[in-house]
């Protein structure tokens, strides 16, 4: 009997032993290293996750916003107004010439190519109509070349009385329908 014992002894013991060890590496889990800050001359007591990002060499943030793609837009998109004409007439007056100085600096900082159409109201005949939006047209083209605008940029055309900005047979709408206006070629 004495020797069961014995070896019920050592069964125990060795089983204790290993449960002690495996209770031992169970508490010893991987844990992220603390990282002391020389520079500070004491411990942060924080731990590292990842290393900072790169800082680039130069600091400055662009913060400009993308320039707009004016080729894509129409040109009222962009600040230019359409002009508009008294009766019968194809001259500019102060309003027109103001609105038309604005319209330049939009086209040239733009840098694209606008279409010039010129209007006219019901009244008169077909071809009356469409010379008097010829003209109309050419002399705003005219107008903003004096201003700086790249004539090569201008292009002309008249639709007379054909589109009409508004509809009716009144002042109030043959006021809106003699004009020049500016769109996408």
């Amino acid at each position: 009997m004495n020797r069961s014992w014995m070896k019920r002894t050592i069964l125990i013991a060795t089983t204790m032993t290993l449960v002690l060890a495996l209770a031992m590496f169970a508490g010893c889990s991987k844990k992220a290293p603390v990282v002391d800050d020389p520079a500070a001359g004491q411990g942060s007591g924080q731990v590292e996750d990842l290393p900072p990002p790169p800082v680039p060499e130069d600091n400055t943030v662009d913060t400009t916003p993308p320039a707009p793609d004016y080729a894509s837009m129409d040109p009222a998109e962009y600040g230019v107004q359409d002009v508009f004409f008294a009766f019968d007439q194809y001259e500019l007056d102060n309003e027109s010439m103001g609105i038309l100085s604005a319209n330049a600096r939009a086209i040239r900082e733009a840098g694209t190519v606008v279409l010039i159409s010129g209007h006219c109201d019901e009244r008169g005949t077909l071809e009356y109509n469409l010379a008097l939006g010829e003209k109309r047209a050419n002399a705003v083209r005219d107008y903003l070349v004096s201003l700086g605008v790249p004539a090569s940029r201008l292009r002309v055309t008249s639709y007379g009385e054909n589109r009409p900005f508004a509809t009716g047979s009144n002042e109030d709408a043959w006021a809106l329908n003699r004009r020049a206006h500016f769109e996408r070629p």
